[in-house]
């Protein structure tokens, strides 16, 4: 309406017209404030749904990172459980028969409490038989006063003895004097005037101690694993005082007169056609090029009738390379990652086989780190048992089909377990997803044993042949030099193997070295005639532990 329309209006006059301007003016006025603040909240209503979203997206990242930083927790506070379990928990042999850590305190197991000693309905050892020892004869008499009757004065009738026996053990060191006999001659024929005998044997020309001596020190130190130190001061108690370095000297003479020996075993040990492997750590002080620190590592080889250490630089594959480089069988190990990356298991000429020990101190740590996960623990520790109570079935009647299927179809079902679980969601938890993803990557590895009754669940075979040489590294550190490592390795070698063979390792020590010393203080010429394959039945039953006749393949079971 314009100013024409206003002033035509019958409402409006003259004396009503201003306040209508004014009005309508205030009223524009107004508005436009109205249209401003309108856009100015539009624009603020659209900040604050981008703030909105910005809140929405960085709360959404919060609850990610809380829920991560909640998985970690858990992860780290899993992990230390299972690392004050293995810091301060029980050992093996210090453990109880109450104790089933290792078991997570299965109920199922149902295990009655054992008493200690002899078991109720359990045969008896059986008495040991001391025939085979040589026999000193004594004969005691009671006094002269005593062979007469008390109240007669009679005198006593011989009427023959009542015998019993006990044992004795007599050290004795001993100086052995030998006299060799000087002849003259006679006649006046060319030649030298006088002839001497010829001077015993020595296994280390010019040295004082004899064969037996070196035996007992070998035993001491490689058998036992005694400290050479230690047995230095038992020898004091006899009085015989010897002093460390001349023991050390003569252990480094000595270390060639086995070299032949174990490379011979080596070689037979790597043609077997299942081995087990482990390694351990052992000290070396001596400083080597190109390696930093005094840790190298002791390699243990368990083949079909041998046990083989090599003593290596490093824990990488060039040992097990070295060693197995021209195998092709079955390979039984854990699943460190140098055995995988061997030239021969990437040919397929050597197959690797992993232990289930393993496998099983897996789920074990899961139910001990994280106690909401037990019973899935549990419930994979009872199928692992399961296996192999049917894989102990199995061995013990090979030719029962029956037991084979069993044992198949307790394995296939093991593998739908599994696979089942992985596909499902991830609410089993981090830690149980990765036992079941290296469970799922191995499984081939783990299953070759159903194929093949040669092959073992596991390596305890191997991992229980180091527990000598984990002793030695307790008691005497590992070695002072590289030769002393190598010589402990050989003799470790030496003494596995014959041990496999029931062979008492004193006896055998002695006849080589005795044969050492009638060739001048060298290996004979022919060594491979002293290992136990090609000893002749008559001098290996000679060399057994056992008195009794045996076999002469060794027990590898």
């Amino acid at each position: 309406m314009d100013m024409g329309e206003l002033l035509d209006h019958p409402v409006l006059d003259q004396t009503t017209l201003p306040a209508v301007l004014a009005l309508v003016a205030q009223l524009r006025t107004e508005v436009s404030q109205l249209r401003d603040d309108v856009a100015r909240l539009q624009r603020d209503n659209q900040c604050l749904k981008q703030e909105v979203g910005y809140w929405k997206a960085m709360r959404a990242r919060a609850i990610e990172r809380l829920e991560a930083t909640q998985q970690e927790r858990d992860q780290l506070a899993g992990e230390n459980l299972q690392l004050k379990a293995d810091l301060f928990g029980r050992r093996c042999e210090k453990s109880s028969t109450l104790d089933r850590t290792n078991d997570l305190e299965d109920p199922q197991l149902n295990r009655p409490v054992r008493r200690r000693g002899q078991q109720p309905q359990r045969p008896g050892p059986k008495r040991r038989d001391y025939s085979h020892l040589p026999i000193r004869e004594e004969c005691v008499e009671l006094p002269e006063d005593q062979r007469r009757c008390p109240c007669c004065h009679a005198p006593f009738v011989d009427c023959g003895t009542e015998d019993s026996e006990q044992i004795e053990i007599e050290t004795e060191v001993y100086r052995r004097v030998i006299h060799r006999r000087r002849y003259r001659r006679t006649c006046v024929c060319a030649g030298p005037l006088t002839q001497t005998a010829p001077p015993p044997a020595k296994l280390i020309p010019k040295s004082l101690f004899g064969t037996s001596v070196w035996v007992e020190i070998l035993l001491d130190k490689y058998a036992t694993h005694r400290p050479t130190q230690r047995l230095l001061k038992a020898w004091e108690l006899l009085d015989f005082d010897v002093a460390a370095g001349t023991i050390t000297e003569g252990l480094c003479r000595l270390t060639p007169l086995f070299a032949g020996l174990y490379d011979i075993i080596r070689e037979r040990n790597g043609l077997s056609p299942v081995v087990q492997a482990d390694e351990t750590r052992w000290k070396v002080f001596e400083v080597v090029d190109g390696k930093t620190g005094h840790t190298w590592w002791l390699w243990v080889f368990v083949g079909k009738d041998t046990t083989v250490y090599i003593l290596d630089v490093s824990r990488s594959s060039d040992a097990p390379e070295a060693h197995l480089g021209g195998s092709q069988g079955k390979l039984v190990v854990d699943r460190y990652s140098a055995y995988k990356a061997l030239s021969v298991v990437k040919d397929g000429r050597l197959i690797l086989a992993f232990c289930w020990a393993h496998v099983r101190r897996d789920f074990v740590r899961v139910g001990r780190g994280w106690p909401q996960r037990k019973e899935w623990a549990l419930a994979w520790l009872r199928r692992i048992r399961v296996l192999y109570r049917l894989n102990g079935q199995r061995l013990a009647a090979p030719t029962d089909s029956e037991r084979q299927m069993a044992l198949r179809d307790a394995v296939a079902a093991m593998q739908r377990q599994y696979q089942a679980e992985l596909a499902a969601d991830s609410s089993i938890g981090i830690p149980a997803r990765k036992v079941l993803v290296s469970l799922d990557e191995h499984w081939q590895g783990l299953t070759h044993f159903v194929d093949d009754p040669r092959i073992p669940m596991d390596n305890n075979l191997s991992e229980r042949s180091l527990r000598g040489a984990a002793l030695g590294r307790k008691n005497y550190y590992g070695s002072v030099s590289q030769w002393s490592g190598q010589l402990a390795a050989m003799m470790f070698t030496l003494l596995a193997t014959l041990t496999r063979w029931k062979i008492n390792p004193r006896r055998w020590l002695s006849w080589y070295l005795d044969s050492c010393a009638q060739a001048g203080g060298k290996a004979p010429a022919n060594v491979s005639s002293f290992l136990p394959w090609n000893i002749t039945p008559q001098k290996l039953q000679e060399l057994r532990q056992d008195p009794a006749p045996a076999e002469l393949d060794p027990d590898t079971s």
